[in-house]
């Protein structure tokens, strides 16, 4: 794959999250707007906590990650036949641990949901257990449409990968619009399992059939290539890293609180990952095919000048929306979520809590792309064991946080936990690549100066919203001038502070614009 190709994909994936982000909103607008922040919507969010561990106990995170190399070193060789063949042994095999977890955990769900969240209980409680069992299934759909889809990538076919997310979140909102008024929150659960079968599954099996799909009907349990997959995806089985569990110990420690505090988390971290999710995944889905090709090729130094030139785009990136989420956020959620089933300092909260969740912005983005420069190396241990440890030394502090200082406590252990790993697996890849401190002192620059131009816009701004012109407007128009002065004003601090992607993609836009005169 050239850096064209890395450069197409990153645009597919980009736009397919940022839609898939965009469409979340509406659906989580949706929700908001029909649960509210209360018992109900509590319930629907925790419902997910047990699916997302099963999915993460089978390393449903890691498929393609593993698989893709697995697969594609048949098709670089012409191999095709035992490309297939290796894609049954180990789908087959998932797939049978799947329905068997599945069905085992369906019937003990009214022994686990008190574990989840300790704080639900009555009938929020028989309303949690009735979800979880109607969203488990939905799991086998992800885990299957995951090597399907492990197998386009390979192929750098991504068309089909990429647009299976929005067809899922799609089922969700119909779901809710549907039956949201009749059933509640049993109306999106229900969307979730249809969606998963029409978005992840059969979107990814009709792009195989396209290609060639000769799925066996085989186990064998010997067979190298499974080997290969349970060895590289135990660390990920058998570790609990804080990119997982940070929404368990949210839900967890936000039960305990008062009612309502899960949802407001929930919501504020949505608004959080629309960002992320855009720049920060893309780029770690796009380039991972490229760095596993170049660790391949044993081009350490290009390799490390690749992720090194990411992180230094992705910090830029990051915090520009840092700025405009921190002082637009309850502007955010009064146009997503209104007034009807919030009150004012409900959505005032929710502003608040994605202001300090995206404290952490940066590291979630950048912690995409450092992860999988250890997974190109075939090293899944790394990571694992470092947001294991990190997570485990995290639990006291999201309790005391949590009980301390409430919601914004929990944000705020969020914010600093996944700073901790970000940081810790960054110079941990450095030793690995043997790379030059250049691989590190570069992006850090880039940090420091971005985080100095975000603390003088937020400052600077934030002083100014209660200026009469800007009270005076309306939440949407108010918000749209803030978000946009916001983004301005992180973008002109950072030139002055010469800050080389900001002055470079500046040179460009005025470059353009003369060419145009």
């Amino acid at each position: 794959m050239t850096r064209k190709t890395v450069g197409i994909a990153s645009v597919i994936w980009g736009v397919s999250i940022l839609l898939s982000r965009l469409i979340g909103l509406i659906r989580e607008s949706v929700i908001g707007r029909t649960l509210g922040g209360g018992s109900e919507a509590d319930a629907y969010w925790t419902a997910f906590v047990l699916p997302d561990f099963l999915n993460y106990l089978l390393a449903g995170g890691v498929l393609s990650i593993v698989f893709i190399p697995i697969f594609g070193r048949y098709l670089v060789k012409g191999q095709t036949t035992d490309a297939w063949r290796s894609f049954s042994v180990i789908a087959n095999v998932l797939t049978l641990a799947m329905v068997t977890l599945t069905a085992v955990l369906w019937i003990l769900v009214p022994d686990i949901t008190p574990l989840i969240a300790p704080g639900i209980t009555g009938d929020e409680q028989d309303l949690l257990n009735e979800l979880v069992r109607i969203i488990l299934p939905a799991q086998i759909f992800h885990l299957i449409g995951g090597l399907l889809s492990a197998t386009l990538q390979a192929q750098d076919k991504h068309i089909f990968p990429a647009l299976a997310p929005l067809v899922y979140t799609g089922c969700i909102i119909l779901g809710g619009l549907l039956f949201g008024d009749m059933i509640g929150a049993k109306g999106f659960a229900w969307g979730v399992l249809v969606g998963s079968f029409l978005g992840p599954f059969c979107l990814p099996l009709f792009g195989a059939l396209r290609t060639g799909l000769n799925w066996q009907l085989r186990i064998s349990l010997r067979h190298q290539d499974l080997k290969t997959y349970v060895l590289l995806s135990l660390p990920v089985m058998l570790g609990f890293s804080i990119i997982v569990l940070d929404d368990m110990l949210l839900k967890h420690f936000g039960s305990m609180i008062s009612e309502g505090v899960i949802s407001r988390l929930q919501y504020a971290k949505t608004l959080m990952k629309v960002p992320m999710g855009v720049f920060g995944l893309a780029v770690g889905v796009a380039s991972y095919p490229t760095l596993s090709r170049l660790l391949a090729d044993s081009k350490i130094k290009d390799a490390s000048s690749l992720i090194s030139d990411a992180l230094c785009g992705l910090f830029v990136l990051a915090f520009i929306a840092q700025g405009a989420l921190t002082v637009v956020g309850p502007e955010m959620a009064g146009v997503i979520w209104g007034q009807t089933r919030f009150n004012a300092s409900e959505i005032a909260e929710i502003g608040l809590l994605t202001g300090i969740l995206s404290l952490g912005l940066w590291a979630w983005s950048a912690q995409v792309l450092v992860a999988r420069g250890f997974y190109a190396l075939g090293d899944t241990w790394t990571p694992t064991i470092v947001g294991s440890v990190i997570a485990l030394g995290a639990y006291p502090l999201y309790q005391y946080l949590g009980q301390q200082y409430g919601p914004q406590g929990l944000a705020a252990a969020s914010a600093c936990a996944i700073t901790i790993y970000c940081a810790t697996l960054a110079v941990l890849l450095r030793r690995r690549l043997r790379a030059s401190m250049d691989f590190l002192t570069r992006p850090l620059f880039v940090l420091v100066k971005m985080v100095l131009s975000t603390m003088a816009s937020v400052v600077l701004l934030s002083s100014l919203k209660s200026h009469p012109i800007l009270t005076e407007m309306s939440v949407f128009w108010r918000g749209l001038v803030l978000g946009l002065a916001s983004i301005a004003m992180v973008i002109f601090f950072a030139a002055l502070l010469r800050v080389s992607d900001v002055t470079h993609l500046a040179r460009r836009v005025v470059g353009r614009v003369r060419r145009r005169d």
